[in-house]
């Protein structure tokens, strides 16, 4: 794909993420940005003249919307000056459909992603959605952008995309907790704090990176290392029984996609 003129709004964790890849390939493509308060790794982009830095919007190859769902319906008036009759508008945004977009900028080429914050480190996953007239042409600029954050699945069926944020969108909070949770029960039990913590920290790390290197499914890996009758069983009986982490979690990404779903009727 040749280098196109980008429009950043939006320089937070993930847009600063994608803006980063953009600057450190081959084809360095005209980056606009757009952001009322910017971190210093953007001003200094800006003072190196690797981007610019909230010009005066016009028209570009594709838009990319990086902002909180909550000021979306605010501030999309002020998007449309960067919209022409060939850009491509990509939304980062949870909870906000591809209708509402369409509503509120008036195109539909528009592509709706839901990444996750492990892409600030290239080890995300960014899950795809968009209509079925978007072409496939439309399709791979939106991967290419998006590769700078790691993995990319879909387009998948827009129905699903709450359930998706509830799952790999929410999740790594998830993870974090599994190793905080970890760590405060072994302190309880007596261990050093800060030797519980970098034990948890560690386990979670190494239990993630053989997970990913690993052709077998998670069960798999778990009854691998659960002897009948050993420790780890006896921890598992614990986690798995009637109000364990299964019913847990089910009850979680169950909150987390409803609440998507009012973000959804929030921004009509």
């Amino acid at each position: 794909m040749s280098a196109p003129s980008i429009a950043l709004i939006g320089a937070g964790r993930m847009g600063a993420a994608l803006a980063s890849g953009w600057l450190s390939g081959k084809d360095k493509p005209d980056i606009r940005i757009q952001d009322p308060h910017p971190s210093e790794i953007v001003t200094g982009w800006a003072s190196a003249g690797k981007v610019v830095l909230n010009p005066e919007p016009s028209p570009v190859d594709v838009l990319i919307v990086a902002v909180k769902p909550q000021v979306f319906p605010q501030m999309a008036e002020s998007l449309k000056p960067w919209i022409g009759p060939d850009t491509l508008v990509i939304s980062i945004m949870a909870g906000t459909r591809i209708r509402q977009l369409s509503d509120r900028l008036g195109t539909d080429r528009l592509i709706r992603v839901m990444p996750n914050t492990p892409g600030a480190i290239g080890r995300g996953v960014s899950v795809i959605s968009a209509l079925t007239t978007i072409t496939a042409t439309d399709i791979g600029i939106t991967q290419t952008l998006l590769a700078p954050l790691g993995e990319v699945i879909g387009p998948v069926d827009e129905k699903h995309m709450s359930v998706v944020t509830g799952l790999s969108g929410s999740g790594p909070a998830y993870v974090f907790l599994l190793a905080e949770a970890m760590a405060d029960a072994a302190a309880a039990e007596g261990l050093p704090a800060d030797l519980a913590a970098r034990l948890a920290r560690l386990t979670v790390e190494g239990a993630a990176a053989l997970m990913a290197q690993s052709e077998e499914a998670p069960n798999a890996l778990r009854k691998a290392v659960t002897s009948p009758g050993g420790t780890t069983q006896a921890a598992l009986d614990i986690l798995m029984d009637e109000g364990g982490m299964p019913g847990l979690m089910r009850k979680a990404i169950r909150a987390a996609a409803s609440r998507d779903r009012e973000l959804s009727r929030d921004t009509d």
